[in-house]
């Protein structure tokens, strides 16, 4: 026995877990004569607790990963981990190493070396010579500090990734996860400056064959989603077509995850995606910005009009779901160009509109020509851009508001329709459009940088429309009900129940507001009904029937016409399953 190797698994969650360990355990082919612990832990946890767990096993070594999210955090228990075991060696991987690495060294003295580049490569080659340091200048992609003097052995890198042992070969592979990576591609066509793939050639992948093996081997041990890790799934055309046949194999039973770039949307490939299954694919199209010179500057490929049409056509299919990326402080990006992108994605009806600040990350082109662009960036993880020319500090600041109330509304099922319609409207206040104007009402309220229930969001949207939008307020209304959120709460005062249809239609009848013959005009849920009770009038007996099969409501437009819902009477569930307008 060589000696023992301790993995500290940090994640930001115990839902992801890293490729890291399985991936570089699995080239060794075995233990490879050490004895192996790991120690799993998240961001949330104090670090003291995770150190105390990586003194008991007393290793030799104590590897992990760095990466944005993760690195404060594993430096404030690998800095104690160095205080109780002085005699371990503490090593280092990840993307937080693909640039500089010689300050992150001298000032985190207790780190023996770190590795750049692909540790596949580098690990293995390491591990034989780990208590031998006058060879690891024979270790590539290899960095430490030497009395002193910094060694830097450069970028590790495989010639091919079909090469590889598969990480799922690892004993340490997660099968208990909610969801697994797979990743199929290293590097990327597009020259991006602000990815860490951007302009990485050539691009390596995974055959089909090897593919299909992976994915037949995910659905075996009942994974039902699996995130594609492939930086542009579809810049290949023909392999990007077989991967659909593929996936579509496995509809209903596993969930895919990819990204597209929607300037390389062929017509055979538009009309592939078109047929897939509904709730088969999430899609992440990625477009950054909607101005071309943003996107000329960030060095991205592809022509915006393309971009734009590919996005519009992915939107306007049914049966995906469409994520779209912006991403603030890019150079030449305004904060006003911001708030016109995120109402044109919403006009596109993009099912997710995500907006991040932009991060400077090592080894990227854009660290490299920040000062040249006009860009001040944090030195610390997770590196945000902190101004541009184009944008104060306040104005990313704004931006990041904006984020976080897309995610409350848009990005919530309950409350995309509403918000959208009121996102495009030509509403007005105090010379603020609607985005503007209820941004600005969460941040006096001091609610913008805390957490919402679902409830709370509603709450809040519906007393601002109450004083500034009223015409929204049926439309507000409905959302809540279908929202499944309690009647008796403010929002529902003017739903109320209807114990008897017919008596119901009869008043509506002689009130006027319903002329004789008028029908049930069927929104969803048309199975509650018979096939002829759905372009007629209700027959008082057939209206009985429907009463006792579902827990009737009733909400009125500002016409007074009303809108009915139907609850399962059985099984009490919260969200209605029965919605009709009688018209």
């Amino acid at each position: 026995m060589t000696g023992k190797i301790l993995w500290l698994d940090l994640n930001s969650s115990y839902s992801h877990s890293s490729l890291a360990l399985p991936a570089l355990h699995a080239q060794l082919g075995g233990d490879a004569g050490w004895e192996w612990e790991v120690v799993r832990a998240t961001i949330n946890e104090d670090p003291g607790e995770a150190a105390a767990k990586i003194w008991e096993a007393h290793p030799d070594v104590v590897a992990a990963t760095c990466w944005l999210f993760t690195h404060e955090h594993l430096m404030a228990v690998l800095a104690r981990v160095s205080r109780l075991l002085p005699e371990a060696m503490i090593i280092l991987g990840g993307p937080e190493f693909l640039g500089e690495n010689q300050t992150f060294l001298q000032q985190h003295p207790f780190v023996s070396c770190v590795f750049r580049g692909e540790g596949e490569v580098s690990f293995p080659a390491w591990l034989p010579r780990w208590n031998r340091r006058e060879n690891w200048d024979e270790v590539p992609g290899i960095c430490w500090l030497e009395d002193g003097v910094y060694h830097d052995m450069g970028l590790a890198k495989t010639p091919s990734i079909a090469d590889l042992v598969l990480p799922e070969e690892s004993r340490f592979f997660s099968w208990d996860k909610a969801f697994v990576q797979l990743e199929t591609c290293r590097g990327c066509f597009n020259t991006c400056k602000f990815c860490v793939s951007g302009g990485e050639k050539p691009v390596r992948v995974l055959s089909m064959d090897q593919v299909r093996k992976r994915v037949a081997d995910i659905h075996a041990h009942g994974i039902r989603d699996v995130r594609m890790l492939d930086r542009t799934f579809n810049y290949d055309q023909k392999r990007a077509d077989e991967m659909l046949d593929l996936f579509k194999s496995y509809a209903g039973e596993i969930h895919f995850h990819l990204e597209v770039h929607p300037a390389l949307l062929s017509e055979v490939l538009k009309a592939k995606l078109a047929e897939m299954p509904a709730g088969l694919l999430h899609v992440e199209a990625g477009i950054q910005s909607l101005h071309q010179d943003v996107l000329d500057a960030s060095g991205r490929k592809g022509r915006l009009d393309a971009a734009l049409d590919g996005l519009q056509y992915l939107a306007s299919l049914g049966n995906l779901v469409v994520h779209a990326d912006l991403i603030a402080g890019l150079p030449l990006y305004h904060l006003e160009q911001i708030f016109e992108d995120v109402k044109q994605l919403a006009a596109l009806r993009i099912g997710e509109i995500q907006l991040e600040s932009l991060k400077v990350l090592p080894g990227t082109r854009m660290r490299q020509e920040a000062e040249e662009l006009g860009l001040s960036y944090s030195p610390y993880p997770p590196y945000e851009v902190l101004m541009t020319r184009e944008m104060t500090p306040d104005d990313l600041k704004r931006a990041m508001h904006l984020s976080r109330m897309l995610d409350f509304y848009y990005n919530t099922e309950a409350w995309q329709d509403i918000f959208r319609q009121l996102m495009l409207s030509d509403l007005k206040t105090e010379g603020k459009d609607f985005l503007n104007a209820f941004l600005d009402e969460l941040i006096v309220r001091s609610v913008i940088g805390t957490p919402l229930s679902l409830e709370r969001r509603g709450v809040l949207l519906m007393e601002w429309c109450r004083d500034h939008a009223p015409e929204y307020l049926y439309d507000l209304t409905a959302a809540w009900v279908e929202a499944g959120i309690s009647l008796k709460k403010v929002p529902g005062d003017p739903v109320f129940r209807i114990k008897y249809l017919q008596r119901f239609i009869e008043e509506e009848q002689e009130a006027g507001r319903l002329p004789e013959g008028g029908h049930l005009q069927v929104v969803y849920g048309q199975e509650w009904l018979p096939e002829e009770l759905r372009t007629r009038a209700l027959h008082p007996e057939e209206a009985k029937i429907l009463s006792e099969k579902l827990r009737i409501y009733c909400l009125r437009d500002k016409e007074g016409r009303p809108t009915l819902f139907g609850f399962n009477s059985e099984q009490h569930q919260p969200s209605p399953v029965f919605r009709a307008d009688l018209v």
